[in-house]
C-alpha cells in the first residue's frame, strides 16, 4: 500500500531526511506555466520526471528507468506529487513494482482539488498549504 501523505508532512520529511526526494510527475508545460515546488530550503531540487508526455499524454514507457538513471535508488523515500494525486499515484504504484518499497503518494498533489469555481490551488495541495514553490 502506498502512503498518501499531506503536503507538509512530505515538506518536513523532505526537510529532515537528506536521501528524501521529491519526485513532480506532471508535464513539461505544467512544471513551466504551473510552477515546481522549490525545495531550495532543504538545499534540494525537485526531480522532474513526466508520468505521460504532453501534449499526447502517452504513458512514459521509461519512467522508472529514468527514475534510476537520475540517481535515485530503490533505498530512497521518493515522494511522488502531480497535479492533484492521481497521477503521482499511478507513479509510485509503478515504483513500488519495480523494487522501490519508500515510495509516497502527495495527497492532492501540487495544486489540489477544484474549488465550488473550478479553480485549482484554493482548497487543498502543495499551494494552498503555503509551501515554497515557483515558477520557471
Amino acid at each position: 500500500m502506498i502512503d498518501d501523505v499531506p503536503p507538509k508532512q512530505v515538506w518536513e520529511a523532505l526537510m529532515s531526511d537528506p536521501e528524501a526526494v521529491l519526485c513532480d510527475v506532471r508535464t513539461n508545460a505544467e512544471w513551466a506555466f504551473v510552477g515546481l515546488p522549490d525545495l531550495s530550503q532543504a538545499g534540494k531540487q525537485t526531480l522532474t520526471i513526466q508520468w505521460q508526455a504532453f501534449p499526447t499524454m502517452q504513458p512514459n514507457m521509461q519512467f522508472v528507468e529514468q527514475l534510476k538513471q537520475a540517481g535515485v535508488g530503490p533505498e530512497r523515500n521518493v515522494y511522488f506529487i502531480c497535479r492533484s494525486g492521481g497521477r503521482s499515484m499511478a507513479a509510485a504504484e509503478a515504483a513500488f513494482e519495480a523494487g522501490y518499497r519508500k515510495v509516497h503518494n502527495v495527497r492532492d498533489g501540487f495544486e489540489g482539488p477544484h474549488d465550488q469555481r473550478g479553480h485549482r490551488g484554493n482548497v487543498a495541495g502543495w499551494k494552498h498549504d503555503g509551501l515554497p514553490w515557483h515558477q520557471k
